[in-house]
Order: structure tokens, then sequence, then C-alpha cells
């Protein structure tokens, strides 16, 4: 495929991605009072992320070889998993310090804890991969599970 007719790509991606980094420059310029410290390293992620999908289509645009894009790519992507991660271990730290802030409150003991989410999300996470790959193979394969 052409480089120009992925720059396009890349520009689409980028402009319909607006539901996501529009709200998340809206947490940063909300300031540090307003958003907590892992939710404004989020949105810091989310932004780096898009901004590397913006650079790498310019980069399509400007450059002939490949392998430019790729470590635009590459490093784009880096950042944005590395501040997602510090963003995630943030947050950990912060729901700990307010389950430690409601267990001196509630009577009856800490908050029930969230295990029935994690559960859900586990299996959605095993069953939706091998869901979506039947759906793609049988169509491809010709195969008719119902004769």
């Amino acid at each position: 495929m052409a480089q120009p007719v992925l720059a396009l790509g890349c520009a689409l991606v980028t402009g319909a991605g607006c539901v996501w980094y529009l709200p998340a420059l809206a947490d940063l310029r909300a300031g540090a009072a307003d958003r907590p410290p892992s939710r404004r390293t989020a949105a810091l992620a989310c932004l780096t992320g898009w901004a590397t999908v913006a650079a790498v289509g310019l980069t399509l645009l400007l450059t002939a070889s490949w392998w430019t894009p790729c470590a635009v790519a590459a490093a784009g992507g880096t950042a944005t998993a590395l501040l997602r991660i510090r963003a995630a271990v943030r947050c950990a730290g912060e729901r700990r310090e307010t389950a430690r802030l409601w267990e001196g409150l509630t009577p009856d003991g800490p908050l029930p804890s969230r295990a029935v989410r994690r559960g859900a999300v586990a299996a959605l996470a095993v069953t939706l991969p091998v869901a979506v790959s039947v759906a793609v193979l049988v169509p491809a394969t010709g195969l008719a599970l119902a004769r």
C-alpha cells in the first residue's frame, strides 16, 4: 500500500479519535486540584498515543523510507505504554489510600472487594478473542456450524 494512502488513513483515524483525546485534554486542562494524579497521567498517555498516530501519518507523507514511521510508532507506543502503566500504579495506590480512609469510617469493616468485576473482566478477556476468531475464521474457511 502506498504511503500517502496510509497517511490519509492515519489522519482519518486521528480525527475520529477526538472522542478520546478531547476529554483527555479537558482532564489535563482542569488542573491538579480537580483531577487525581492517576487520571491526569492516564490523560497524558491518551494524548501521547493519539499524537503518535498523527506523527506517524506526518512522517508517512514526508519520508520515502519505512524505518522513520516505524521508529516514530515504536517511540510513541513505548512512551504511551509507560505512561499508562504509571497511571495504573498510581490509581492502585489511590484506591488503597481511599480504602484505608473508609475503613476507619465504616462500622462493619472495609467496603466489599471488587472481585466480581475482576472475574467478569477476566472472563471477557478469555472469551472475547475466541469468539472473534470463530466469527472470522468460520466464514473464511467455509465451514457451516449448523447442518
